[in-house]
């Protein structure tokens, strides 16, 4: 998972993994190497105004999506699984109507994601020594529920793929046809 694609797809692993293994694995790229990639690249497109447009005040920017990405991410692996504590103030996450940069937004993001993944990587170790799924069978506490890890990581991947939607939706529609994620030239090749 070392080099950033734009292709969005994790090519087979060298060897079989155990469920665990191949869970975490495939936890690691979507949010470093898929959603990641995505935000910053509808971020690319945007102005820092931009950034910061909601159709209305009951939504969301997505300047503010990316502030609670990372407080989320932050709360559920960092705090939640990884034991770090818990700093998190999601009201503000909504509540920002500073212009912060898009620059700093995907900085912010970007470091947070580089903290969740030493945890997740750190999990994967505890996976190896134990020799079994029990790590992920842990319980752990994010937000004061109590769930297992594995639990608390799916959900963190499902939020951040329903969020990297939203951010991609809202640069589309401000940016229109500058947004391009997918390379079709490539896509069409594949089908041949």
């Amino acid at each position: 998972m070392k080099n950033q694609r734009r292709s969005f797809l994790l090519e087979p692993p060298e060897q079989v993994l155990s469920a665990a293994l191949a869970f975490l694995r495939h936890t690691r790229f979507r949010l470093r190497e898929d959603y990641l990639v995505k935000i910053a690249a509808a971020l690319s497109e945007l102005t820092d105004e931009q950034v910061w447009w909601r159709p209305n005040e009951a939504s969301n920017s997505a300047g503010n999506l990316i502030l609670h990405l990372s407080g989320n991410v932050r709360q559920w692996i960092i705090a939640g699984v990884g034991g770090q504590p818990n700093l998190r103030d999601r009201a503000s996450e909504f509540a920002e109507r500073r212009q912060i940069g898009r620059d700093a937004l995907l900085e912010l993001l970007t470091a947070t994601l580089n903290e969740v993944d030493a945890a997740l990587a750190k999990l994967e170790d505890d996976v190896v020594a134990a020799q079994s799924d029990a790590p992920l069978q842990r319980e752990c506490m994010p937000q004061g529920f109590s769930q297992t890890v594995l639990d608390a990581v799916f959900h963190v991947v499902e939020h951040f793929s329903y969020h990297t939607g939203q951010i991609v939706f809202i640069a589309k529609w401000k940016a229109a046809d500058q947004v391009r994620l997918y390379d079709d030239q490539q896509l069409n090749l594949a089908r041949e």
